[in-house]
């Protein structure tokens, strides 16, 4: 980890009551296993940009390397399949996992490393008749694979000599044949209750120029062969994988079992992550991206890493979400509310404070002076003096939210109405006495009201108490801003679904974006900081939009909304 993340109380350490992965490291130190020396791996496949699920598995992998003595974790990038993979999602990857807070130093490959090895081991599978070359086309192959039900067949093929199988093959890593002539198959059983055991594809035909192999190799490794492969190469202990290739670990082991390979790794699942309102599948998350409807990978509204980073998500919270949520055998399935909820904790109590004004109405303070000004101080934060103060200014108009007037209001709404008395936050006392509407539209258009000379500060000179405080920015020195309210991309909790047919931007909610201009924010905020969240009182919480913003048009993004104590009474505004 990184020496900034080393220092946050949030850093993953060793838990006292431990997951069944962790157990099982464990023992396996305590037995004396590869000398008591623990390796992990995360093999990200360049394809895309990573997803909270990725974050998930990151810390639990890179997580194991900081708590076990003489422990290490890989970055291994998986670029087998180069149609898909490009040198923009690698460095999008690293620089993903920096943030989170892990550096793999010296421990950064690629599968595409161990082309020529893997191609060896190829070789010996053939030259063992476990493996041979197949003229299949794919909907064949699938027909004679069987079913869950139904055993597979046989191809004329399986039956290949050696020989002709050696030749076949070594012509098609020398570029002979075209894409999808022909495919290297293991030879396992044909019958096998495992369909994955039913002579899998090991190679396929593809005259891709690789990201870093460039035209070199015609052939590229299967995920399946590659992966474990890859693994004993590296030296990997415990290959730690999601549940979904626990029927993939008998193939994992075939390989090592008919292979020399220097060292034998272990695979064990574990449940992935599902976040409800949310997609976790990077073919769908692709899918929104190339047909336009999010603003690329890092859209706020995506799951990924970037997008969360860009939305005012913390590393610190992230990593505090996926020790919460833990590591099992059992079904993952997190609520949406819990990340926010966790993201509150954390911003409670490190975002400085700031007023701003998303839906402005006018102001008057009608006995205040047209021409004078004066400055209140204001803590940046209330529970964190060490983060000083600001000064922020009054005047005779300020904006107001519109919402914090109501004609024909309730008793318990405690903002402004004719004739009650709040208090204007760090200001004034201040009453009500009318307002003005737009005559055609019925809108009103100002608010007008008297002050409390005496109440400087929030206070009065007979001890008189208010309870309601209404934040507001004054309009001669407020700046404008865009804001960007976001709402889960999806109103479905489970849009991944199979039961969902038609096309996903059917499942797209119309609310996961509110777009706000003309809000009015308190000046400080032109100095904001990227990746610095703020607290809008009253409000939520917010940070700068990295690739929208500009420092003559501040655009700030809501990472997550306040608790709002008026909607839980079910009243509304």
């Amino acid at each position: 980890m990184s020496e900034s993340a080393s220092r946050d109380d949030t850093a993953l350490e060793p838990s006292a009551a431990r997951d069944f992965i962790r157990q099982r490291i464990s023992q396996d130190v305590e037995a004396g296993c590869n000398e008591g020396r623990v390796t992990t791996r995360f093999p990200p496949e360049p394809n895309g940009h990573l997803h909270i699920g990725h974050a998930k598995s990151i810390c639990l992998n890179f997580g194991i390397a900081q708590e076990f003595a003489h422990a290490q974790c890989f970055l291994r990038f998986d670029d087998t399949n180069p149609s898909r993979e490009s040198e923009e999602y690698v460095a999008a990857i690293m620089r993903d996992l920096r943030w989170l807070g892990f550096d793999w130093g010296e421990r950064l490959t690629h599968a595409s490393d161990y082309f020529d090895k893997l191609y060896e081991f190829a070789l010996d599978l053939i030259r063992q008749n476990l493996a041979y070359v197949e003229s299949l086309d794919a909907q064949q192959m699938r027909e004679y694979r069987g079913t869950l039900t139904e055993p597979g067949r046989d191809s004329a093929d399986r039956s290949r000599a050696i020989d002709e199988n050696l030749d076949l093959f070594t012509r098609m890593r020398a570029g002979e044949f075209a894409d999808g002539t022909y495919v290297l198959r293991a030879k396992i059983d044909m019958a096998a209750a495992n369909i994955n055991m039913r002579d899998p594809v090991m190679y396929r035909i593809m005259h891709k120029t690789h990201q870093s192999t460039a035209d070199e190799w015609p052939i590229y490794p299967m995920y399946d062969f590659a992966h474990g492969l890859s693994d004993a190469i590296e030296g990997i202990t415990h290959s730690l994988c999601t549940l979904e290739f626990e029927d993939h670990r008998p193939l994992y082991d075939w390989f090592l079992d008919h292979l020399e390979v220097p060292s034998r790794p272990q695979q064990i699942e574990f449940s992935r992550l599902n976040l409800s309102h949310t997609l976790m599948s990077k073919r769908m998350l692709n899918e929104l991206v190339t047909q336009h409807h999010v603003d690329g990978w890092d859209d706020p509204r995506m799951p990924t890493i970037s997008g969360l980073r860009r939305r005012g998500y913390t590393a610190a919270a992230l990593r505090d979400f996926c020790s919460r949520i833990g590591v099992s055998k059992s079904a993952n399935n997190v609520e949406l509310a819990m990340l926010e909820s966790v993201l509150r904790e954390h911003l409670e109590h490190e975002a400085p404070r700031a007023l701003a004004v998303l839906d402005p109405v006018k102001l008057i303070v009608e006995n205040y002076p047209e021409d004078q000004e004066e400055f209140f101080d204001a803590m940046n934060h209330p529970g964190r003096p060490e983060f000083g103060q600001r000064q922020v200014g009054f005047c005779r108009e300020l904006w107001i939210e519109r919402a914090d007037f109501m004609e024909d209001a309730p008793r318990k709404f405690f903002r402004f109405s004719i004739g009650r008395e709040v208090r204007l936050r760090f200001a004034y006392y201040v009453t009500c006495t009318s307002i003005v509407k737009d005559p055609q539209s019925g809108q009103i258009t100002e608010i007008r009201c008297n002050y409390d000379p005496e109440s400087r500060g929030g206070g009065s000179s007979d001890g008189r108490k208010v309870k309601g405080t209404v934040h507001w920015v004054s309009t001669r020195h407020a700046v404008d801003a865009q804001v960007r309210l976001y709402g889960p991309l999806f109103d479905d909790a489970n849009p991944g679904s199979s039961r969902h047919v038609g096309p996903l931007s059917e499942r797209l909610s119309d609310s996961s974006l509110e777009v706000r201009d003309g809000c009015k924010l308190e000046a400080s905020l032109l100095d904001a900081k990227q990746q610095q969240s703020y607290q809008f009182e009253r409000q939520g919480y917010f940070c700068l939009d990295s690739k929208l913003s500009s420092p003559q048009r501040p655009v700030f993004n809501r990472a997550v909304a306040l608790r709002d104590g008026w909607k839980k009474q079910g009243a509304a505004r």
